[in-house]
């Protein structure tokens, strides 16, 4: 099993991440992927930390809700953790016109130079999309995405922005939000997803599955989203979770020995 996606870097961690890292590997998780988010404070070192001390691969990228915090030497920056073979993948990058914490110009930019970068290093792109399939869509197609493959994290939009995302190669990851009671296109989703294409995630400390919905989400927690995914796609958790590893070793190019089986 693997956490395809989550933020142990967060202050929601700082007085138990020890822990929180040993049950994840009691659990039977080979990996956590720490995706950082590059903020006004700390920049991305707080996530490189923490994925440097726990021996974790880790991500750099401008979210949509920071983007008004890209410019060239952030460019310059991720170019540079890039190079040195820091991180694994571009993001989470994206757009998210929920929130909109950032302006929208913003964000489409700072999405489309994300995506170049991506091509001009070589590496994945992880995807955060909220109310932009469309836009989300169109500017990965445009921007030659497909060229490096990538995942929609969190998956929770329409058919369409499967589909399309499907067609560029991109894999596609599931939260808890998978289990949520009113989540049919998820779930519909989720039944069918091509097995090569498929990864599961907690998106901790965020979007805890059932049994633990109100709690703080951690990697742990992720053979729940496995459970859950397994059941709508009639198969195995076991089996379900070798499939994510496989997936999650190819597209992050990990080293992981039981993806080969």
């Amino acid at each position: 099993m693997i956490d395809s996606h989550c933020h142990i870097d967060v202050a929601d961690f700082d007085h138990d991440r020890e822990e929180v890292v040993s049950r994840a590997r009691e659990a039977g998780l080979a990996e956590m992927l720490v995706v950082a988010g590059r903020d006004e404070e700390a920049g991305l070192e707080r996530a490189l930390g923490v994925a440097e001390h726990f021996a974790l691969p880790v991500t750099g990228g401008v979210h949509p809700h920071e983007a008004r915090l890209w410019d060239e030497r952030v460019e310059d920056e991720l170019r540079g953790l890039a190079r040195e073979g820091r991180i694994v993948a571009v993001g989470e990058i994206g757009l998210d016109f929920h929130y909109d914490h950032s302006p929208r110009p913003a964000q489409r930019e700072a999405f489309r130079r994300q995506i170049r970068l991506a091509r001009d290093v070589g590496l994945p792109i992880v995807v955060h999309t909220r109310e932009a399939d469309e836009e989300t869509a169109t500017l990965l197609e445009e921007g030659g995405a497909s060229e490096v493959g990538g995942v929609i994290h969190c998956f929770t939009g329409g058919l369409d922005l499967a589909r399309r995302s499907l067609a560029l190669g991109f894999c596609i990851s599931f939260s808890g939000i998978v289990a949520f009671p009113r989540a049919e296109v998820i779930q519909q989703v989720a039944r069918e997803v091509p097995d090569d294409r498929l990864l599961v995630e907690t998106d901790a400390p965020f979007l805890a599955p059932p049994p633990h919905r109100g709690r703080r989400n951690e990697p742990a927690f992720v053979v729940e989203v496995a459970r859950h995914v397994a059941a709508l796609r009639g198969v195995e958790p076991e089996a379900l979770g070798v499939l994510a590893l496989r997936n999650y070793a190819r597209l992050f190019r990990r080293p992981l020995a039981a993806a080969d089986r």
